[in-house]
């Protein structure tokens, strides 16, 4: 997938990412998190320069597998949120995604509907 194809995903461009450790940390100390079989959810509310928006960041541990392994559930990860964050998402939101091993076979509607119940019940999701 070209990055030129992931800006015309939503109507501002890519979701923004999380991509500095210290990030990550944050949303891990201070957010909240929710289980899915096929992934981990954790939010909370972003820092100040990005209160207007969602970021999102993803992971994958050495659990899940060899690297080929892992970059595969961080792709199906990706078109997940690409798939269900532009739609209803709150803005002000730090997200990050972890895969689990469940990852890379749970079909790609479960995974969907997975993340969206996440949101629902982290309070990411604007139901408006």
């Amino acid at each position: 997938m070209s990055h030129e194809h992931t800006a015309q995903l939503t109507e501002t461009g890519p979701i923004p990412r999380l991509k500095q450790r210290s990030e990550f940390l944050r949303v891990a100390r201070k957010g909240r998190k929710w289980v899915m079989p096929g992934m981990v959810v954790q939010a909370c509310g972003a820092v100040d320069d990005t209160a207007d928006r969602l970021r999102v960041g993803f992971t994958v541990s050495r659990k899940v597998g060899n690297s080929v392994k892992r970059n595969r559930a961080r792709r199906r990860l990706r078109a997940v949120a690409e798939r269900v964050l532009p739609v209803h998402s709150k803005g002000g939101v730090d997200v990050v995604i972890i895969g689990r091993a469940t990852t890379l076979n749970r079909p790609f509607d479960k995974l969907t509907s997975d993340l969206a119940k996440a949101l629902k019940k982290l309070d990411v999701l604007d139901t408006e």
